[in-house]
């Protein structure tokens, strides 16, 4: 924070010029105009000490959220069946319910579809496909886990009153994205605590319901923010400890268990190609025989997800990594005989 008063008036009528030059709700900048004004009354009086932190960081804040823009939607469907087919295997129901939302959402003009709520266990796809869904409509992307949430200000911000506050979660989001129309992931929300459990899933109620989010006020802004358009989408492991009211208005998807036989496929064919570009190998620099896929896809008994996969392909790689570094070769060819040098020991 600036010393003199001289260099403080600077700040000061920076902070104004910041308020002046954007787009903000005209009560809202009024607001932030008053508290500015305030602020150089205090400077003249040599009162200033925690007072400029706290605008300064207010009309950081308020300056920097989307209040108007957002990006252009691309709902187009054979577009969007290419993305999801690329990123994902299987799933044909999954991607076909997917591609009517995007319909009905062409359909309406962008207005609100019902929120999907994908319900799986560990490892089954739930959150990536959250992802593809806004890769697919050209959508900003961001997530908020809920896993060990326990206090509702988390996703509503705490108010200025107090010292050190922050807006909650959900305006994080907004200014992450740049655009007030993102998908927002609310990841594994039957992940709550039991003692935040209620509280939370209230605040989710005004945060999904259409009725109530065109203005919803995070503690921290003070200030309606409509997130009519931001599309929502949820994960869960199961739907137990989510309030009847928020289920309403979900629209639970299941996501299914994968086989060892379609674990095969999606390692062979989606996750060793990615995990050898992210470990720096060439294409040629890794092959493994088809006989090995088998131990490589249950290499500690059944698990319904592909984690335990993705984890021993990456285990894997790296071990190839690290052998070509040392001059061992340039090219692997993984055989029955060979692979327990490769798999990862736990």
């Amino acid at each position: 924070m600036p010393e003199k008063p001289a260099e403080l008036l600077k700040e000061v009528v920076n902070l104004e010029k910041k308020v002046n030059t954007t787009v903000l709700p005209p009560e809202l900048k009024e607001k932030a105009l008053e508290m500015v004004s305030r602020l150089s009354r205090m400077v003249k009086f040599g009162e200033y000490s925690t007072e400029y932190e706290k605008t300064a960081h207010f009309i950081d804040w308020i300056t920097s959220l989307p209040w108007d823009k957002r990006s252009e939607d691309v709902l187009d469907l054979d577009n969007a069946k290419k993305i999801l087919d690329k990123n994902h295997y299987g799933l044909g129901d999954i991607k076909e319910r997917i591609l009517e939302y995007l319909a009905v959402l062409r359909l309406k003009g962008g207005m609100r579809a019902p929120i999907l709520c994908f319900v799986g266990l560990v490892g089954t796809g739930k959150t990536t496909i959250a992802y593809s869904i806004a890769e697919a409509m050209g959508r900003k992307f961001a997530r908020i886990p809920f896993g060990g949430m326990g206090d509702p200000l988390d996703l509503r911000g705490q108010s200025r009153l107090r010292p050190d506050t922050e807006p909650g979660l959900v305006i994080k989001a907004l200014r992450r994205t740049g655009t007030k129309n993102p998908v927002i992931l609310f990841d594994e929300i039957d992940r709550v605590t039991t003692e935040g459990l209620s509280s939370i899933m209230g605040v989710l109620v005004e945060l999904l319901d259409p009725e109530q989010n065109t203005a919803f006020r995070d503690h921290f802004i003070d200030y309606p923010f409509d997130l009519s358009e931001v599309l929502f989408i949820a994960t869960c492991n199961n739907t137990t400890n989510i309030s009847v009211a928020v289920m309403d208005r979900l629209e639970p998807m299941q996501m299914p268990s994968y086989t060892d036989e379609e674990k095969i496929t999606i390692g062979r064919d989606y996750v060793l190609p990615r995990t050898m570009e992210e470990a720096g190998l060439e294409k040629e620099a890794l092959t493994i025989s088809s006989e090995v896929w088998p131990q490589i896809v249950r290499p500690l008994g059944y698990d319904a997800g592909i984690r335990t996969l993705e984890r021993t392909i990456n285990g894997i790689c790296r071990k190839v990594a690290k052998m070509i570094v040392q001059g061992k070769g340039k090219k692997f060819v993984i055989t029955s005989e060979k692979i327990k040098e490769f798999l990862p020991t736990w």
